[in-house]
């Protein structure tokens, strides 16, 4: 009866919270100067948030985390995603997110505020550029989280990897975190018009180096992956006899 009750009256005040708090959040780390402390204010403004609809984020695995750079990647299943990781994450971590995000209302302004790289995945020339620029941020000693999959669905599942933030990491020698987040395909996932209450769980497994040889990209997509379908807790939606991209192109590498 009570879950009942929730499910009724939950979902449109949540939403009405939801649309009233994020703009303020948005607006606080647009005016906010510095890029370091402008991600504190983002992280705080979505932890804020989460608090102001009910849902308790829990994070666990955060001594994985390297000192040095890394490269956090993620499985994809809810709207929310991104938020949560910021909350869950060191404001040293920034995203790799598709460059149609730049041209949201307010988000896109916000996201670009925060040091966010946008991936044009259709220009090979931009993609070569990108690589370019993203391993020089690490080597500067920014970290990056990314979602491999490149999008989400509706049905709960894995979906396959695409292979450029691996190439990426590859080449930076920096080491590759899988983390799983459970809860947000529930909370507000594929499909849903309003939210629907649920605890959010991110967990992070231990760092996976690459090994420098020439397959390290696609050992370092495989393993990662393999944890990341056993913490996220959802079905394998990933063809059983799927082609592996080709490695070693731009436009592969854009593919992230």
């Amino acid at each position: 009866m009570l879950r009942r009750l929730l499910d009724l009256v939950y979902p449109p005040l949540a939403f009405l919270v939801f649309m009233l708090v994020l703009p303020l959040v948005c607006l606080t780390v647009i005016a906010t100067p510095g890029a370091a402390l402008r991600r504190e204010v983002g992280r705080f403004g979505v932890r804020l948030l989460l608090g102001c609809i009910g849902v308790p984020l829990f994070v666990q695995g955060r001594r994985h985390l390297p000192a040095t750079p890394a490269l956090v990647v993620c499985n994809h299943a809810s709207y929310l995603d991104g938020l949560v990781l910021t909350a869950a994450l060191p404001r040293r971590f920034t995203f790799m997110v598709q460059d149609g995000a730049a041209s949201w209302p307010l988000a896109g302004w916000t996201l670009k505020r925060m040091g966010v790289e946008f991936v044009n995945r259709g220009n090979a020339r931009s993609a070569a550029a990108l690589t370019r620029t993203l391993i020089r941020r690490m080597a500067e000693g920014e970290s990056f989280v990314i979602f491999p999959e490149g999008t989400f669905k509706a049905p709960p599942g894995l979906l396959p990897f695409k292979n450029g933030a691996f190439m990426i990491a590859a080449r930076a020698g920096v080491p590759v975190v899988p983390a799983g987040i459970r809860g947000t395909r529930r909370l507000y996932g594929g499909g849903n018009r309003l939210p629907r209450w649920n605890p959010v769980m991110v967990e992070l497994e231990a760092p996976i180096q690459p090994d420098g040889s020439a397959q390290a990209a696609q050992q370092l997509r495989d393993k990662a992956r393999a944890v990341v379908l056993r913490l996220c807790r959802e079905p394998d939606s990933a063809p059983a006899h799927a082609p592996a991209e080709p490695p070693g192109d731009a436009a592969s590498e854009a593919a992230i």
